[in-house]
């Protein structure tokens, strides 16, 4: 899919292993210079940038059929707690507005050789499942792009969307309520709404993976 897509960033909203559990495979190699070879294709690691909350990684992949090689950013989430959301949305929001910014910087470097979208091919997003961590994180990313763009937001019908194309994406209460929050917070620090007081607003009784 990758391949086919011409995809250039993958994010991961997981850890690969949480609680004991495995939540995905390790499909590309945690150390510089390391490869894993899957059918025709070999992804090596070129390098690894780790932060306080996120790890990127490096990517070439080779399709060994035809000798061509195409890179890929890996960008993995690492501070979403083992329960729950987490209690500020900053880190998460940070993070994407980096994605988003590795993206045009990668599709920019493609120059004329890229004639498809403007904003360049899909990222690809994922979490273990791919409809909890997944869906919040595309949710946030198509409402904060809407509220850039003209100055609102409708969270509920970009899940009713996302939900019409994935079944059960925003899986658990707290993910669509941390929606609500990370919005807030956004507009806050861009200026756009004052201070908001959300004393209680993120009590949950449901707690999520």
């Amino acid at each position: 899919m990758i391949w086919e897509q011409h995809c250039l960033v993958i994010v991961m909203t997981t850890r690969v292993m949480e609680r004991g559990r495995v939540k995905c495979g390790q499909y590309w190699e945690p150390s510089e210079n390391s490869s894993l070879e899957f059918g025709n294709f070999l992804v090596r690691t070129v390098s690894i940038e780790t932060n306080e909350d996120y790890t990127v990684a490096s990517l070439e992949l080779r399709n060994t059929k035809t000798d061509e090689v195409r890179n890929v950013s890996h960008w993995q989430f690492t501070s979403w707690p083992d329960y729950g959301v987490p209690s500020s949305a900053m880190a998460m929001i940070n993070f994407l507005q980096k994605v988003r910014e590795k993206q045009t910087q990668m599709v920019q470097a493609l120059g004329d050789t890229w004639a498809g979208h403007p904003r360049g091919p899909p990222i690809v997003v994922h979490c273990s499942a791919g409809i909890g961590r997944t869906g919040t994180f595309i949710t946030l990313d198509i409402c904060i792009s809407r509220l850039e763009d003209v100055g609102t937001a409708d969270i509920r019908g970009t899940v009713e969307k996302i939900r019409s194309q994935r079944a059960y994406s925003i899986q658990m209460p707290d993910q669509y309520v941390f929606c609500h929050l990370a919005l807030i917070e956004y507009a806050v620090s861009r200026g756009m709404i004052a201070s908001v007081d959300l004393t209680g607003f993120n009590e949950r009784d449901d707690e999520s993976d």
